[in-house]
């Protein structure tokens, strides 16, 4: 049986993290490469840095972090945001990352996974799908850090992203996210019962029972924690002690 991946997600606004509710009302919360050494040196299994804003400059903005945080970081690293082409693969891969997110450049020009997949390895490809419940067992594919619609059902996208070649897909609740109530689970649910490769579920962590009655009601592969560690409610030990606890199998 897999462990249960505990990530640390770094939203990343000029230069600063954020964190925000249903990706709005942004509010800084520190150094992205203090806080990424910082939940190294904790446990932390992997982190996702997101530009936030890059759809704003057009380009993402994160490579310097990155080069940084590899020098003291030595756990993988994905980055997204503003990742357009196989060029911006390519800088991003050198500057570091382990793996590449791609959400805006997916929808629009869907083949960008299958030409990345190919030239990199899936396994180094991770769609993002920004959800927003539209009803009974209807979520919607947003965009653009939550901020545009797409008209794209989230079930059909991923089934669509697995057959691209993607490597692991991470799903986050626009409705959850940032408020602490817990994941959406049917959500979560139905994309891991769609799809063979790695879920990552993101959106909703306030306690460590929302990721224990995550993994007891889904087949996720990964969990992302961004309010959980950012505002101290629980250290990263004190998470997986606690999962493991209720037989959940996780890396210490």
């Amino acid at each position: 049986m897999h462990k249960l991946r505990l990530i640390a997600r770094l939203d990343v606004k000029n230069e600063f993290v954020i964190k925000g509710i249903h990706l709005e009302g942004l509010r800084k919360i520190g150094n992205p490469n203090v806080l990424a050494k910082k939940y190294y040196d904790e446990g932390i299994d992997e982190i996702v840095f997101m530009d936030a804003v890059a759809s704003l400059y057009g380009r993402n903005n994160l490579f310097n972090i990155i080069e940084q945080a590899c020098r003291e970081v030595f756990i993988p690293i994905a980055i997204g945001g503003g990742i357009r082409s196989l060029e911006d693969i390519e800088l991003a891969l050198r500057a570091g990352a382990d793996k590449i997110v791609l959400n805006t450049q997916a929808v629009k020009t869907p083949q960008i996974i299958s030409e990345a997949s190919r030239v990199y390895g899936s396994q180094c490809i991770v769609a993002s799908i920004e959800a927003k419940f539209k009803g009974t067992n209807r979520w919607e594919v947003y965009v653009d850090n939550g901020r545009e619609e797409t008209g794209l059902d989230v079930i059909e996208w991923a089934k669509k992203l697995e057959d691209l070649g993607v490597g692991e897909i991470m799903v986050t609740s626009i409705d959850q996210e940032g408020t602490k109530k817990g994941f959406d689970l049917d959500l979560i649910d139905q994309v891991s019962n769609v799809v063979s490769v790695p879920v990552i579920a993101s959106g909703g962590a306030g306690k460590i029972n929302h990721i224990v009655e995550l993994k007891k009601k889904t087949t996720v592969s990964a969990v992302a924690v961004a309010s959980l560690i950012h505002y101290n409610i629980h250290s990263i030990s004190e998470i997986k002690e606690s999962v493991i606890s209720q037989d959940i199998h996780m890396r210490l």
